[in-house]
């Protein structure tokens, strides 16, 4: 179900409301499971486990929602889909973000960019290069890279060329597409943000997800050329309907 793009993009308090009537009439039965695709006005929203050191330093406002995950982003050239789908239950939650990872890499397989996990952190990544391999930042041998001993490091204070922004420069690991969920009474909410071609600058007032050595991505940015949420959409539709529709749902093993 498309709720709005470009000029129409959502409001983020307006989606979360529809979300929520959609998963009351997916619990009782009264609609099928549900995909809400698209693209919201800007705004961060941060998940229960986000610090507030992660917040922005500048006191630009944020969305405090009941999903998973820390904090994000969510604007112009961002796809975001909400499944709202009724799973068996005991829910396996790690299934569901597995199936929603495999349709994104497939996503941005068929525009040409290679996606992937990264175990341990959800959602899709662009691998980097190997650390001894990347260009050292400020002069430096990157044995000084003040990431690496230090666990609370803010790239926001210590100059552009940390910034989340510039991961594809630095030839880190960037992430392409955040997922965040929730389950309710057997029945997902929330889902992922797929980067088309947002202006990823907007992620350095934040710590994106609350990582700090690595950085975010987006297709036209891999991709080198522009790219739209219109070409993309009836790609993303395709392959979220044929690993949604087509897994075998399996309650978690007990």
């Amino acid at each position: 179900m498309q709720l709005g793009f470009g000029a129409d993009a959502v409001e983020y308090t307006s989606a979360w409301q529809e979300q929520r009537r959609v998963h009351a009439a997916r619990f009782a039965d009264e609609l099928p499971d549900t995909c809400l695709l698209l693209e919201h006005r800007a705004v961060y929203t941060a998940g229960r486990r986000t610090s507030d050191e992660e917040r922005p330093l500048d006191g630009t406002p944020v969305v405090d929602v009941d999903r998973g995950g820390k904090i994000t982003w969510h604007g112009p050239g961002q796809l975001v889909g909400y499944p709202i789908q009724k799973l068996p239950r005991p829910v396996d939650v790690v299934a569901h973000v597995r199936r929603l990872e495999e349709a994104l890499i497939r996503v941005c397989a068929e525009f040409g960019v290679e996606g992937t996990r990264v175990e341990g952190r959800s959602g899709v990544w662009v691998l980097g290069d190997p650390v001894e391999q990347r260009t050292a930042l400020g002069g430096l041998n990157l044995d000084f890279d003040p990431r690496v001993a230090d666990e609370l490091f803010d790239p926001r204070l210590n100059g552009p060329e940390y910034a989340p922004s510039n991961a594809g420069q630095r030839r880190e690991d960037r992430k392409l597409a955040a997922i965040g969920i929730r389950v309710a009474k057997g029945v997902t909410m929330h889902g992922f943000a797929l980067n088309v071609n947002p202006d990823n600058t907007s992620f350095d007032k934040i710590v994106p997800c609350g990582i700090r050595d690595a950085g975010v991505a987006s297709l036209a940015g891999e991709l080198g050329r522009e790219i739209t949420i219109a070409e993309v959409l009836p790609v993303a539709e395709k392959h979220l309907r044929d690993v949604l529709e087509g897994a075998e749902l399996l309650p978690r093993a007990v």
